[in-house]
């Protein structure tokens, strides 16, 4: 299925991996790729929104905890499934009428899960939210192709550190608003801010004209994802380091809430999602990442990232008796996840750029994952072990990440600089 993949783009593939896109001599400046960024951050951010208002949501709507638990399982389900089923379409079709469609459908979804009066109605707004909540997986891919090969990564890690700050202050958000107006405003105001995003980038981005692959169906085009990760060893490799940085990324931002909550600091939930600001610092690692990786430095980027990542469960290790190690180990651990996460998106893209969105949307299954398995992990260790124990998880994962680097960073060449050493 790959072969009917690569054999019916060809065309499209040099307009969408050079400067332009679709033959329109469209060069992606500045400002359309912090446009590109304000979009991401916004639409990933209503997958975390709710963490903070489980607990006012199930009050409202008379929940039990464990259909309020629910809620952001059902949220990271339909994430997940909109990474397989619906970013691949990237691949196939005019990305700008994709990512507007995607945009105004998450608009419906907000506004369902803003105006529900049910746990059921909410709970189907919410798992249509994480579905398409992935057009920021969508985006980046847009903004990839429209890059020439010498820029892809300083773009790819500008895109992506709006997805890094939309994660981590989607919390804060979310209880600002809360506090002022209610949960539903929360809601409300990311379905009037997405929808004005939907009208700006109709109206910004390039139209596609080139001729879409008319032999590929969507089942072919669901297969080739498969096909892709099983003929590309550098591909599989960097999908698992995804799944284990962010597994050591969740299992942070998952339960750090529990103990800042508890003595010796009883912080509100206001003063924990302010801990948000502090791990924004991840977004200029993005940026140094994406152009380390311009400069054909994957192999080192990766390697020292990941170091990092692994130094930084210790002074995480303190955090009940040291907020400034706290924020050292977050500053750390942010810095190192978003180079690794540039990088693996950067290298992966260059295998097959006619197959962009179907490799990124692939890796990023590996991404959610990780995210779910270090929530989950991390909440049940806390409430056995303690802090430590989590600690102690996340510790493993990076050691884990960096062992599978050294092992591997020899075996497999960097697709993405074709003019430069292999590093």
């Amino acid at each position: 299925m790959l072969n009917d993949c690569e054999d019916a783009t060809p065309t499209r593939i040099a307009d969408r991996g050079g400067a332009g896109s679709a033959g329109s001599g469209f060069v992606l400046s500045r400002g359309v790729t912090l446009l590109f960024a304000v979009a991401c951050g916004t639409a990933v951010a209503n997958v975390y929104f709710a963490q903070p208002l489980l607990v006012t949501v199930g009050h409202d709507l008379g929940m039990s905890p464990a259909l309020v638990g629910s809620v952001v399982t059902l949220t990271h389900v339909g994430y997940g499934l909109g990474l397989f089923f619906l970013v691949p379409l990237g691949d196939v079709a005019d990305r700008r009428r994709l990512v507007v469609a995607q945009l105004l459908l998450l608009v419906a979804a907000l506004a369902v899960v803003a105006t529900s009066r049910t746990a059921a109605v909410l709970l189907a707004g919410m798992a249509g939210t994480g579905l398409l909540a992935v057009v920021t997986q969508t985006l980046v891919a847009f903004a990839a192709a429209l890059t020439a090969p010498a820029r892809r990564g300083r773009v790819v890690g500008t895109v992506t550190s709006g997805v890094v700050v939309g994660i981590l202050l989607a919390r804060t958000a979310s209880g600002v608003l809360a506090d002022l107006a209610g949960w539903r405003s929360v809601y409300l105001a990311s379905a009037a801010l997405t929808a004005l995003l939907a009208l700006v980038l109709h109206r910004v981005l390039p139209r596609d004209n080139a001729a879409q692959p008319a032999s590929l169906r969507y089942g072919q085009l669901l297969r080739s994802t498969v096909t892709l990760f099983a003929r590309e060893r550098l591909l599989r490799l960097r999908a698992l380091l995804g799944l284990l940085v962010f597994t050591a990324f969740s299992t942070l931002w998952s339960s750090i809430a529990l103990p800042l909550s508890e003595p010796p600091y009883s912080f509100s939930h206001t003063a924990i999602g302010a801990l948000g600001l502090v791990g924004a610092a991840g977004a200029l690692a993005a940026a140094w990442a994406g152009r380390l990786n311009d400069r054909g430095l994957s192999r080192q980027t990766t390697g020292i990232a990941l170091a990092l990542l692994a130094a930084s469960w210790l002074p995480l290790a303190f955090t009940r008796s040291s907020l400034w190690l706290l924020g050292v180990g977050v500053i750390l651990l942010d810095l190192a996840v978003q180079a690794v996460h540039v990088t693996n998106q950067t290298l992966i893209h260059a295998l097959h750029p006619d197959a962009g969105s179907r490799l990124i949307g692939g890796y990023m299954v590996f991404y959610s994952v990780g995210s779910a398995t270090g929530a989950i992990a991390a909440t049940s260790l806390y409430t056995a072990a303690g802090w430590g124990a989590v600690c102690a998880l996340g510790a493993t994962a990076s050691c884990l990440a960096l062992a599978l680097w050294a092992l591997t960073r020899d075996s497999v060449p960097d697709p993405a600089h074709q003019d430069l050493p292999r590093p």
